[in-house]
């Protein structure tokens, strides 16, 4: 993992324009993780 940030599908993430209940899949695939800069295909499943 590159930094701790959890994206939500439930909360979104309003400051980067994602609404609540869009699903990670439907992410842009440009998108910069809010806390390091990664990019989506940095990102990593974890187990609920």
């Amino acid at each position: 993992m590159v930094c701790n940030y959890v994206y939500d599908p439930a909360e979104g993430d309003p400051a980067s324009g994602i609404a609540p209940g869009t699903a990670f899949e439907n992410l842009p695939d440009d998108l910069l993780c809010p806390d390091c800069g990664a990019m989506k295909v940095d990102f990593e499943a974890m187990e609920e």
